[in-house]
């Protein structure tokens, strides 16, 4: 099963937005109850999210933190909204198991974003529920005193990376890219993403969609690459292959198996 490449935001108290956003080509759609929304709009934005998925829309939710005093409002509403998967922000192994015993069953994205959530991460990462990592660059960032962002946080991405493979997760979702009138900043940001075993990116605009699903997907070298390998595989019938010179192996074929089961993307 293939996943998301693509997380756009959308304001929680902007139901306007909401079927725009669904439509962006995004394979996910997070509706965003924190940083969006002011203390003034919560109780309203929750009741606009609830009506989105009571009318059969689908998505995540990016609760408010639990050190906030709208995280059990939020939970309430969600309790009664069965299909979101919930996103949430500042998380650690204390806060995603609370997570998990007031919505059980549920599928939830741990929003890494402080110092201490990057210390526990491999533990909040085999936390139930937990179906996917994500990369809060900004905030992290302000939380570890680091001004610079971009490269200066990638050690920060490679552990998550590290987590999510210990704890059998899909490859994490790497964080916001700000510069939205600068193209070549998105391509940058995925290009090094991408390289270092992040699987998608959250975005901020309409705009990083079409990109971030192009540059999260198997070009046509790859494709091409991985369809000669299992074809040279299959042909030996169990001898010794070689493929451009190189000897296939165990790590080669795998790659390769990952990258068809990924190709669909390519074309949507």
């Amino acid at each position: 099963m293939r996943q998301p490449r693509s997380y756009l935001f959308v304001p929680g108290n902007r139901p306007d937005r909401f079927a725009k956003a669904a439509a962006s080509g995004a394979d996910a759609v997070i509706l965003d109850l924190e940083d969006a929304v002011g203390p003034e709009g919560k109780e309203a934005a929750r009741e606009d999210v609830r009506g989105w998925f009571a009318d059969g829309g689908q998505g995540a939710v990016r609760i408010n933190g639990a050190d906030t005093a709208w995280f059990g409002a939020d939970l309430a509403m969600l309790a009664d909204v069965p299909t979101a998967t919930v996103m949430l922000p500042k998380a650690t192994p204390e806060t995603m198991a609370t997570l998990s015993e007031r919505l059980p069953g549920r599928p939830f994205v741990a929003l890494v974003e402080t110092v201490a959530g990057l210390a526990s991460v491999r533990e909040t990462a085999r936390m139930p529920g937990v179906a996917r990592l994500a990369f809060g660059n900004l905030d992290f960032g302000a939380d570890a005193r680091i001004p610079e962002g971009g490269a200066i946080l990638d050690p920060a991405r490679f552990e998550l990376v590290m987590a999510s493979r210990l704890a059998n997760l899909p490859p994490p979702i790497d964080g916001v890219t700000v510069a939205l009138s600068e193209p070549e900043a998105i391509r940058g940001d995925i290009r090094r993403a991408r390289g270092q075993g992040m699987g998608a990116k959250l975005c901020i605009h309409p705009a990083q969609v079409a990109p971030v699903n192009a540059g999260f997907s198997p070009t046509p070298g790859e494709i091409d690459w991985a369809q000669r390998i299992l074809a040279a595989l299959e042909a030996a019938a169990g001898s010794v292959v070689q493929v451009d010179g190189k000897m296939v192996d165990r790590p080669l074929i795998d790659r390769a198996r990952q990258i068809l089961q990924d190709a669909p993307a390519a074309g949507s």
